[in-house]
Parts: structure tokens; C-alpha cells; sequence
């Protein structure tokens, strides 16, 4: 006889499962006994349900494993759904299972506890598949299919919704499955052999890489130097080629090269803007969109060759289709003026520039810095120098303000041998700040630094700039030092970027959970280089590759 909480551990195991974040409550109880004996699963508890989609989503975007959240119904599944949208816009492959009220009462409006109109159909609303297990016997298809999707197509999380009285629930025979298998989507060749012509064709190609791009690295890097294209990475494909390669560029350095293209190949990538317009439209240049969202070849981009499929496969058979031995000029030399262009426009805003080089010099090559929505993480967005892939974390287009402290400690819980590095700002802290307990009970090797100025910063600025005054900025902080030595966490507070990089090099000798509190004033906006559409303060240095001639 076997529980359907048994039945639900035994599949995640065999999917390969090494941890499930999530906290117990009474529609939970048999999954959670059930853990209690899964000595090969590590349940991690942290003190309140948005944490535990958030560290489900960083461990996923980080180890290319599956992250597994759990939470009960209602108000539980309620406060998860942050990280869950993260997740939703990050292509994160998360599971979130949630308990339901007794079967009996779905939908019927009794007043059960936790219960909340149609709980599926939010879930729906930010998911790519649903399930809710009617009975014990069908949990480990339910799982199992879960994994199928998460491991098939477009990379977004799914849900499962289990009712109390179906995990207590018993069943004679249980039939498991064998781990899902990774199923990605292969490309037409022939579309694949017609972008391979268009690009040996180009005088002047380029690869614009997203988010979709993150695991395409090597297929990246080995199409890019055969057709010797500068390579355009945004937030979300930073490190798929690492920043010291000589045709790596951000998207600010991607201004110079695109008026130059002649043909552009967008791989994994929405290929729009922060106001829905396209990147970039020349009536003189040929567009390739690869994508394994057949929604991201449509208006208002302009019209190109479309390719669907998984975006490593199908850089993979346009570079087969190259012909061999191909040689093309070094575009080195132009790539190094922009790189150099860059540097100099990130290099004028301060402290912002002096912080980011800190951590850059402070943070392993192999190790991940997860970003936030405050000046200086606005800043790294585009300026920390990315050398590997998944070493930037940020909330991409949901742009979840309180996102980043859980998210790292969830990277951190993938990551232990490494230094998992959290940069926040006193506000979106604040969101999180009780996980200072999760850091320390499961001594995590996270340090997390609060640039705190008492205010929303990015509200401040718009509101000085849109209204000439502010209203309801001012944030009435905790003692950060008292406040993490409550915790049991070690604790600094410095005020310039010498004080961060001591504390940094302090932080990584002591190991475990640090929390450094950066004291700093008002900083200049970035967001001139950030995106195209907002007004620089200051005119831009001219391109260094001069005026297009295409």
C-alpha cells in the first residue's frame, strides 16, 4: 500500500530530484512525511512561500536542473506567485506543486481552509501545463508528464495542484515512469541551410543572442568566429559568450554594430525593446529570427527568415551548413573599438562603475552574481563583465523588485562550493529580509550587499524629474548589523568601493552567509544606456565605426 505523498516523492525522485523549497502545512502533510523519509532529497524550509518560487527559480536558471517548489492552497499559492511570474518570463523550468482543499469541495464555495476561487486558473495564467491529481495512482503520471513538458519545447514552468485526502489516499499498485528525457525541438534543415547562405553571404553579419541562448554557448561561440560576427548579448545571454572574447558585446555595444548589418541573426531573443519595438529595423538588412516561440517572428519586427526550433540545435545545423573551411576577415579589431566605446560610457557613471569593477574583481569566473532593482544592479544589467554562462541572474522583462535575496539563495542551494554573490538595495531587501534565517539555518555561502540610502532610488529619480518633488521614498530601515547578527549571519558596513572589496575578500575567507551594507547617497541614472529610447543627459560619443554604407 503506498500513499499518494510516497508516490509523489518516489517520481521526483526518479526525475532526478535533489530539492524540493517549499514549507509544510496541513494540505501538505503526507508529501511532507513522505520527505521526511527520502534521504536522497533535501527539503529546504524558508519563512515565507515567495521565497520558495524564487529559490526554485534560481536554482533552476543556474544549475540546468529542474527546481521544485511546494506550498499549500490558497493564500500559500497566492504569495508563491511572484516567483512564479519570474519564472513565467525568465524561461525557468519550475515545478510548482500546490495542495488543494478536499476534493469533494473543489469549486464549491464552503468556506474550506485556504479555499480560493478557481486556484487552477490562476495557475493556468502563468504556467505552460497544468495538472491536478483526482486520486493517488495518478500522481506519478502526473509528474511525470510535468517533467515531459518541462523538458520539451519552450522552457516555462508548470504546475501540479494536489489535494489533501489524494495524498493521504492509498493504493495497491503504484506504476512509476523512468525519467522524462530532454526532447528539444530540432530546426527545418532546409530553413537552416537558407540562414547558413544568407549569412556566408553577409559582408557585415551579426548575432543578436537573448535569454533563449543561455545554454547555446559553445554553438554560439563556434558560428560566431566562423562567420566572424560580433555576438549582441542582453541581460539574458550574458556569459553565453564570455565578455573577454574578442567579438562579445552587450546590447549597448550592440548601437554600433547593428546600423553595419547586413544580415542579423536574432537566436532566442523577443528581439523588441523595453516600449514593444523592435531592436532593430533597416529596410537594408535581412533578419534569421531562430526561436522556439514561433511569437517572437511576428509584427511589429520586421519580416525575416523564420526557423523554429531549439535555439542550440538550430545555430548547431546553420553552422553544418556553412561550407566547410570557411574563411571570413577578422572583425576583432572593430569589435575592440566598440568594447573600447562602451567601457568608456559605463566608466563615467560613478560610484556605479567603481562598485560594479569591485564585484567583477571579487566574483569567481564560474560564480553567479544575481542582480536587483537598484542602482547599482541596474547598472551591472549592462556593465558587469559576464564570463560564463548563467553568472548574471536577473528578474528579466517581470523585473520583480525583492526578487534577488531569495533568488540567490536558491542559487547558493545549487551552488554550495561556490560564492553566490546577492547585490540588493535597502528597498528591495526589505521584501525578503526574514531569509537572513535561511542563510544561516542551511549556511549557505551567500553574501548579500545592501546599497542603502533610505530611499526608493529609481522612484525618487522619476518622480523628481516627472513632478519636481517626492512623495512616500523614505524607508525607515533596520540596523542591518544588528539585524543580521540576530540572525546569526556575519556582518560589515562600509561606505565606498575599498570598504566592499575588504569586505568581500573577508566575506569569502569567513565562508557561510555574509551581509555587507553598502552606505551610499543618490546616483546617476544609467538608464541612457540601458535602453535606446531614453534620452542620454550627455550626447554619446560617435560611433566608432562611423556612419553605416549598407
Amino acid at each position: 500500500m503506498t500513499t499518494g505523498g510516497q508516490a509523489l516523492v518516489e517520481q521526483l525522485r526518479r526525475e532526478g530530484v535533489e530539492i524540493v523549497f517549499g514549507i509544510p502545512g496541513v494540505q501538505l502533510d503526507w508529501a511532507v512525511d513522505a520527505l521526511c523519509d527520502a534521504s536522497d532529497i533535501r527539503f529546504i524550509v524558508p519563512r515565507h512561500e515567495q521565497a520558495t518560487s524564487y529559490m526554485a527559480d534560481g536554482y533552476a536558471r543556474t544549475t540546468g536542473k529542474e527546481g521544485v517548489c511546494m506550498v499549500v492552497p490558497g493564500p500559500g499559492m497566492l504569495n508563491a506567485l511572484a516567483g512564479l511570474a519570474t519564472s513565467w518570463a525568465c524561461n525557468a523550468r519550475v515545478l510548482f506543486i500546490a495542495g488543494q482543499i478536499p476534493s469533494p469541495t473543489i469549486g464549491k464555495g464552503f468556506g474550506m481552509l485556504h479555499e480560493i476561487a478557481d486556484q487552477s486558473g490562476i495557475l493556468k495564467s502563468l504556467t505552460k501545463w497544468h495538472g491536478i491529481a483526482r486520486t493517488p495512482s495518478e500522481i506519478p503520471a502526473l509528474v511525470h508528464e510535468a517533467f515531459a513538458q518541462l523538458r520539451s519545447g519552450r522552457p516555462r514552468p508548470v504546475a501540479i495542484e494536489l489535494p489533501p485526502d489524494v495524498l493521504q489516499g492509498v493504493a495497491d499498485e503504484m506504476r512509476y515512469f523512468d525519467a522524462a528525457p530532454f526532447a528539444p525541438t530540432p530546426v527545418d534543415p532546409a530553413s537552416a541551410k537558407r540562414a547558413a547562405e544568407l549569412l556566408a553571404s553577409a559582408k557585415f553579419p551579426v548575432i543578436y543572442a537573448g535569454g533563449g541562448a543561455c545554454e547555446a554557448g559553445e554553438a554560439l561561440t563556434s558560428l560566431a568566429e566562423t562567420l566572424q560576427a560580433p555576438v549582441v548579448m542582453t541581460e539574458g545571454a550574458r556569459g553565453s559568450v564570455s565578455a573577454r572574447h574578442a567579438l562579445a558585446l552587450s546590447t549597448l555595444g550592440g548601437r554600433c554594430v547593428l546600423p553595419h548589418a547586413d544580415v542579423v541573426l536574432v537566436a532566442g531573443s523577443r528581439f523588441l525593446d523595453g516600449v514593444a519595438k523592435p531592436v532593430f529595423a533597416s529596410p537594408n538588412c535581412r533578419l534569421i529570427y531562430l526561436n522556439i516561440n514561433q511569437a517572437a517572428f511576428a509584427a511589429p519586427r520586421q519580416a525575416g527568415l523564420n526557423l523554429h526550433g531549439d535555439v542550440r540545435l538550430g545555430l548547431e545545423a546553420i553552422g553544418a551548413a556553412l561550407e566547410k573551411g570557411m574563411q571570413r576577415a577578422s572583425r576583432a579589431d572593430d569589435v575592440a573599438k566598440v568594447k573600447a566605446w562602451e567601457d568608456m560610457q559605463t566608466g563615467a557613471i560613478q560610484p556605479q562603475s567603481d562598485y560594479v569593477s569591485v564585484l567583477r574583481e571579487h566574483i569567481a569566473d564560474d560564480a553567479t552574481l544575481v542582480s536587483e532593482l537598484t542602482q547599482v544592479g541596474y547598472f551591472a544589467n549592462i556593465a558587469y563583465k559576464v564570463h560564463a554562462p548563467h553568472g548574471l541572474v536577473t528578474p528579466g522583462f517581470q523585473g520583480t523588485l525583492g526578487y534577488g535575496f531569495p533568488t540567490a539563495l536558491g542559487v547558493a542551494a545549487g551552488a554550495p562550493a561556490k560564492r553566490t554573490v546577492s547585490v540588493t538595495g535597502d528597498g528591495g531587501f526589505g521584501w525578503a529580509l526574514q531569509e537572513l534565517a535561511t542563510a544561516a539555518k542551511y549556511r549557505l555561502n551567500l553574501t548579500t550587499i545592501v546599497f542603502a540610502d533610505g530611499r526608493f532610488g529609481n522612484v525618487q529619480r522619476i518622480q523628481k524629474r516627472v513632478f519636481g518633488r517626492t512623495f512616500a521614498v523614505e524607508l525607515q530601515n533596520p540596523d542591518f548589523q544588528l539585524l543580521a547578527g540576530a540572525f546569526g549571519v556575519r556582518s560589515e558596513r562600509v561606505d565606498s568601493p575599498a570598504g566592499l572589496a575588504a569586505a568581500l575578500k573577508a566575506a569569502e575567507i569567513a565562508g557561510g552567509p555574509s551581509l555587507i551594507e553598502v552606505q551610499v547617497g543618490e546616483m546617476p541614472s544609467p538608464w541612457a544606456l540601458i535602453h535606446p529610447f531614453v534620452p542620454p543627459l550627455n550626447p554619446p560619443p560617435p560611433n566608432p565605426l562611423g556612419e553605416p554604407n549598407i
